[in-house]
């Protein structure tokens, strides 16, 4: 990702994860960790991934085998801002139970290890060994590295002749790499300042330029890429995820998304006129999909946080989560096909019910009594009535709370967030409200959201339209309110769950 780094002095320097009775810390000593808070801090995400401590951002190197699930990430095990990038490791065999392992990737003679992907080398196409892990990722030079694994990611090995690509571009960078099954190649997209390079390869070591692709939003610098195919009434579309580091909708950084067809070497927009964004709110950067999926999914994470904000957010002993694993598929709307975003069926697994409510009258603020809990699932059908604006208030108590609103007016939906901080202050460039163009879909607003202690993940009329967003309200506030406002609305049909948290609490 951005931020070039070249700490030479410290490449060598390997931090390795240790667990010692009582504490958890790092071999560099900077952090220390007491166990029995370890997880239930202070806006410690409860159902999202977040490394125990340290600085994390952009997913890396996700990939299946073999039961798991392997989450890489770019981390800086020494302090919880940027700083020198290993790729962090995590395993699950879920997508929601998650268990941190020993850093996979350190910096070496070449730089420090910057984002990528990983592939499972299922023909021994590179050589070293068939059914290898093999990770392709940037170093800090912009030239591109390889590593492999031949015991399922808990040991690596660098390639002896890296850079396999040099460094042939400013801002070239973030590789995701596929096997194309129709040319029978491995292909590369990566990002390069305004746009992104196609490359392909028979061996994952040997790499040859084959086209271009730009469009879209090109005002901030492109990273992270990832093309995939989704299939729609039997054919076989293909969409480019494209993140862009500022002038996103909700400001700073956002991930936008083209839909088109791909012949193993090009990449063709269907519609050049169109700027389409994956999610509307500002903490979803940097995602990408997993590889080697078992099921033949499109499982989709992103990191969540922003570029403008992210090293003065008030967590500690970490900084950075990530967003939920969504499956993404394609649907036929009135504006053309669209991503569609569905959370993981396998949250359900976390949900323990609190109430259910059908033909709600609202008008004005009305707390839901029974619901007291900061890790919740809201999901809602209104009827928007004669109101002028409807919605929620999560993370409700007496001096703040964050707010999901629905104007009928703008037909957009809006959230509005607020920051807590011991001293009062508040965090530059975190922006307050920011919304989404909603319709009204016979006569209805559904409304899907994830409410964990420091962020809202509002998924809207079945995942056409997205808005993730970090909140830092007070920790005590655990109320939800329904509430319409200049009219009164009705919520057709109300579920609300209790979602469990994924950490064991331990006795301390």
């Amino acid at each position: 990702m951005k931020h070039l780094w070249n700490l030479k002095s410290r490449r060598f320097m390997i931090p390795v994860l240790s667990m010692i009775i009582g504490v958890v810390f790092y071999t560099t000593g900077r952090v220390a960790v007491p166990n029995n808070t370890l997880y239930h801090e202070p806006f410690r995400p409860q159902f999202h991934y977040s490394p125990p401590c340290c600085w994390m951002n952009d997913p890396n190197g996700m990939v299946y085998l073999d039961g798991e699930y392997h989450l890489f990430y770019q981390y800086n095990p020494e302090a919880m801002v940027w700083g020198p990038m290993h790729w962090g490791h995590a395993v699950s065999t879920d997508l929601i139970h998650w268990q941190t392992l020993p850093i996979a990737l350190a910096p070496d003679q070449n730089g420090t290890i910057f984002s990528g992907s990983a592939v499972i080398d299922t023909d021994n196409t590179a050589g070293f060994g068939k059914n290898a892990m093999v990770a392709v990722y940037s170093y800090d030079s912009q030239s591109q590295g390889i590593a492999y694994s031949t015991d399922r990611g808990r040991t690596w090995t660098k390639y002896a002749s890296n850079p396999v690509i040099p460094a042939l571009a400013k801002d070239f960078r973030d590789p995701k790499v596929f096997w194309h099954a129709d040319s029978r190649e491995w292909v590369m997209v990566i990002s390069a300042g305004h746009e992104v390079r196609i490359f392909t390869s028979p061996n994952l070591r040997e790499w040859t330029f084959s086209s271009r692709f730009a469009g879209g939003n090109t005002m901030g610098t492109w990273e992270v890429p990832d093309l995939l195919p989704l299939q729609l009434n039997g054919e076989t579309r293909w969409v480019l995820l494209v993140s862009s580091s500022n002038f996103a909708p909700a400001g700073g950084n956002g991930v936008q998304y083209f839909i088109g067809s791909f012949d193993g070497h090009t990449f063709t927009n269907d519609d050049p006129t169109k700027t389409l964004w994956l999610d509307y709110g500002p903490d979803n950067y940097a995602g990408t999909t997993w590889s080697n999926e078992p099921n033949g999914k499109q499982i989709y994470i992103g990191w969540m946080n922003n570029w403008a904000y992210g090293d003065r957010i008030p967590t500690s002993p970490w900084r950075g989560a990530t967003t939920l694993p969504r499956e993404l598929q394609l649907a036929q709307t009135p504006d053309g096909i669209r991503l569609v975003q569905t959370p993981i069926a396998a949250l359900v697994s976390l949900r323990t019910p609190i109430g259910t409510w059908d033909n709600l009258n609202v008008t004005g603020e009305q707390p839901l009594d029974k619901v007291h809990s900061r890790t919740l699932e809201i999901i809602a059908d209104f009827d928007p009535g004669n109101a002028q604006r409807f919605g929620f208030d999560v993370h409700y108590g007496p001096d703040a709370h964050t707010r999901i609103v629905y104007n009928k007016k703008q037909a957009q939906l809006f959230i509005s967030r607020t920051t807590f901080a011991p001293d009062g202050s508040d965090i530059s460039g975190f922006t307050p409200a920011f919304g989404a163009p909603v319709a009204v879909v016979d006569g209805h607003i559904r409304m899907h959201l994830f409410v964990d202690e420091s962020s809202v993940e509002v998924f809207a009329n079945d995942g056409i339209t997205v808005l993730t967003a970090q909140t830092f309200v007070n920790p005590a506030n655990d109320g939800v309110a329904v509430f319409a406002d200049s009219g009164s609305a009705v919520v057709r049909h109300l579920e609300v769950y209790a979602v469990a948290s994924v950490w064991p609490k331990v006795a301390g």
